[in-house]
């Protein structure tokens, strides 16, 4: 068929070119020009997915309607969120603060704290350790020096936050109505919460579709699982140990979950430095002891987690090397902030997999190598993982009974 038999002609590979580079550019601009926008429409979107299982649970169980299951979710969403609010609010804000200035403190006085311990000696049965030996000082002042502005950063970030209520509360509306449109129109189905259709390509948006579903299920309710959990243990081991500012440093905890290697790390100094400064001590132990206590069962605690809980809720889903997610989690917060921290894994599993699939066209191979095959047969629900996790320990506990 010629060009004049068309009702509307073809366009020249020129045409086409300078359309999709118009069409690069303008998308570029909006981005520079609404960049502010970015995390909340992330987040609406990762709120519609979150609560699509459910809205659909009660679409099929009960005689309501989609819309109406999809308005009571919210319904209940706001409650709570008004609830917490009222509980905490800016009194949690103001517990960060106060635990921010703490850390500050306390590491303004480890210097001479340092050089105490290095005129020490300590001796472990045939063991005999002397810090003096060792330049602690100079170790112990880059450390300082690169903790400190974080922490002056991290402080003024929350001073902000308390001190533009409005503002926070005008983003949260905005996210949840964002995300409650887009789950009422998406009429119940997953794949219509956000759709793309490139003609000619439909197998391959379908099959891109299922490796993102399985990357993001995996991350968004598995993670949300372990961030909660790790949340519940912390505060509830702090303040039996009667640890201040116990709640604060469990929320640290569980967003350390989201960033290998520095998470805790950063976690266990900031635990150390108040439970060593603060004037309790559980039945009155030296800081010292009372402080290595503590660090104990938090590495207890976190290595659970890390070769127990994780494997069973998350698998192999992401398959992004550890160091990769520390770095991406780097630049991810410079770009997006604590949201670039906690979507870090998910967006380096995505870019891999786009990447992967654009090197093949490429070179003109085969984008899915395993005969149209998923790369890795989804694995069971993260709440039947999780099922499965408890009756484990169940049946430990009993036979530990006998």
């Amino acid at each position: 068929m010629s060009d004049q038999d068309l009702s509307s002609p073809r366009w020249s590979p020129t045409t086409k070119l300078v359309v999709a580079f118009t069409a690069v550019a303008i998308i570029a601009t909006l981005l520079i020009r609404f960049y502010n926008l970015i995390g909340p429409l992330l987040l609406a979107f990762m709120l519609a997915y979150l609560f699509q299982p459910a809205a659909s649970w009660l679409d099929n169980r009960t005689p309501l309607t989609w819309r109406w299951s999809v308005s009571i979710i919210y319904f209940v969403l706001v409650l709570v969120l008004i609830s917490l609010l009222t509980l905490g609010g800016v009194g949690l804000i103001q517990q960060f603060q106060n635990l921010i200035s703490l850390v500050q403190d306390g590491l303004a006085t480890l210097p001479k704290l340092v050089d105490q311990i290095s005129h020490q000696t300590y001796t472990f049965g045939p063991f005999v350790i002397a810090p003096g030996q060792y330049d602690l000082n100079n170790l112990l002042n880059e450390a300082v020096a690169f903790i400190q502005p974080a922490l002056g950063r991290a402080g003024t970030l929350l001073g902000s936050l308390a001190g533009s209520a409005l503002q926070l509360f005008g983003w949260t509306a905005f996210i949840l109505l964002l995300s409650y449109f887009v789950l009422v129109e998406s009429g119940g189905l997953r794949d219509h919460i956000l759709r793309v259709e490139v003609p000619r390509y439909g197998e391959d948006v379908k099959r891109i579709g299922v490796e993102l579903g399985r990357i993001w299920n995996a991350f968004l309710r598995g993670q949300f699982i372990v961030f909660l959990m790790a949340v519940l243990i912390y505060t509830f081991i702090l303040s039996i140990f009667g640890v201040r500012y116990a709640l604060g440093i469990a929320l640290l905890a569980g967003l350390a979950r989201f960033v290998p290697y520095i998470g805790p790390l950063v976690t266990w100094t900031v635990l150390a430095l108040v439970t060593y400064f603060q004037t309790y001590k559980l039945w009155d132990m030296s800081p010292l002891t009372y402080t290595l206590v503590v660090l104990a069962f938090a590495l207890v605690i976190d290595q659970v987690f890390d070769n127990f809980i994780n494997p069973r809720l998350m698998g192999q889903a992401l398959r992004v090397h550890p160091a990769a997610i520390l770095v991406a989690a780097i630049v991810a917060a410079s770009l997006l902030g604590v949201l670039g921290v906690v979507l870090a894994a998910p967006l380096l599993a995505t870019m891999k997999l786009i990447g992967q699939y654009t090197l093949r066209k490429m070179f003109d191979q085969d984008p899915w190598p395993e005969n149209g095959t998923p790369t890795a047969a989804p694995g069971p629900p993260v709440m039947e993982r999780l099922q499965g996790w408890l009756s484990t320990v169940r049946g430990w506990l009993k036979s530990r009974k006998r």
